[in-house]
C-alpha cells in the first residue's frame, strides 16, 4: 500500500474483524509468525510493516513521530475502507497503537476502534530506556551508535537474546528473520529518528492515555520483561476503566514468541468478549 508517497508492506490472513498487529523498534510482521495463523480463524489479521521498517520503504523524509505514526495506522485503515478494528501494539508499537487510539476515537467518519491490546508498550512509566533512548537521539549518541553498533555484528544477536526470559525458548530461526531486513540499507538509520522524538512522544502519550479510558483494553507483559519492566502495568492500567491485565511468569520482553500458546490463548478470548460483527 503506498503510504505518503512510500510503499508500506503488510502481510494478511484469516477473515472476520479486523485486527491489526503493530511492532516494536526494530521488529517487523515477522514478529507476528505465531499469532497470524492462530488469529486468523477468529479476524482478518493484517500485520504492518510500518515505514521504515520491515520490507517496507525506508522514506526517510518522513516524520516517524509517535503521533506521525499513527496517523499512518489509521489511514491504513481507512485506505483499507475498514469499519471497525481491533489494534494490537507490542513495545514501540504499543505506543504508536495508544496514540492511534487517539486518533481513531477523535475522528468522525472512517474506521471506528472496537478494541486495545497492548504488550509490553512503551509507556512513560517505566525507567527503563528513559535516558538511553533520548540520548542515542542526540547528534553524539547517534554517532556513538554508528560507530559500534552496525560495525559489530554480535551486538544485534545480544541484544536480541536480551529480550527472552528464557533464552532456550528461543525459536529456531528467529535470530535469521530478524536479520533479514538489513538486506535493506538504513534499518538502524530509521531507529535513530524514532528516538530524536523519543522524550516528548512519552510527555504526549502521558496526556492522551485519560481520553482512552472507555476502550476495552488488554495489557500483556512478561514479568521478566528487560526493556519495558513489568512494574509500569499496573500505573498504566489505572487510566483504564475495566482493563484486563495478563502478567506471564518467566517471560522477557516478546511473549507472542516465547509463550505463543498462551498469548494467542489470552488474545482470542479478550477478542470474543469485545468483538463486533465484521
Amino acid at each position: 500500500m503506498e503510504i505518503e508517497g512510500a510503499r508500506m508492506r503488510y502481510l494478511r490472513a484469516g477473515s472476520g474483524p479486523a485486527l491489526i498487529l503493530l511492532h516494536g523498534l526494530l521488529g517487523y510482521s515477522f514478529s507476528w509468525r505465531f499469532t497470524m495463523p492462530a488469529l486468523a480463524p477468529y479476524a482478518t489479521v493484517y500485520a504492518l510493516d510500518m515505514l521504515g521498517s520491515g520490507f517496507s520503504d525506508r522514506a526517510f523524509a518522513l516524520d516517524y513521530s509517535m503521533r506521525a505514526c499513527a496517523r499512518r495506522v489509521v489511514r491504513f485503515a481507512e485506505q483499507l475502507r475498514l469499519s471497525f478494528v481491533d489494534l494490537l501494539g507490542t513495545s514501540h508499537g504499543g505506543g504508536v497503537a495508544m496514540m492511534a487510539a487517539d486518533e481513531f476515537l477523535a475522528a468522525s467518519s472512517g474506521a471506528k476502534l472496537n478494541s486495545l491490546v497492548l504488550v509490553a508498550p512503551v509507556n512513560p512509566y517505566s525507567s527503563h530506556g528513559k535516558k538511553l533512548a533520548p540520548f542515542l537521539g542526540t547528534p553524539l549518541g547517534a554517532a556513538l551508535f554508528r560507530l559500534t553498533f552496525p560495525r559489530m555484528p554480535f551486538l544485534f544477536p545480544y541484544s536480541h537474546r536480551r529480550m527472552y526470559g528464557d533464552r532456550s525458548k528461543i525459536p529456531p530461526g528467529t535470530l535469521e528473520g530478524y536479520l533479514a531486513p538489513l538486506a535493506i540499507p538504513g534499518l538502524f538509520e530509521h531507529g535513530l529518528k524514532i528516538v530524536r522524538t523519543w522524550t516528548q512522544d512519552l510527555a504526549e502519550l502521558e496526556t492522551i492515555l485519560p481520553k482512552l479510558a472507555s476502550l476495552p483494553t488488554l495489557l500483556l507483559w512478561g514479568e521478566d520483561d528487560p526493556a519495558v519492566y513489568a512494574s509500569s502495568a499496573r500505573r498504566l492500567a489505572q487510566f483504564f476503566l475495566n482493563p484486563l491485565t495478563i502478567i506471564f511468569p518467566g517471560i522477557g520482553h516478546l511473549p507472542y514468541e516465547e509463550c505463543a500458546e498462551e498469548f494467542n490463548r489470552a488474545l482470542i478470548e479478550f477478542l470474543s468478549r469485545t468483538r463486533v460483527p465484521a
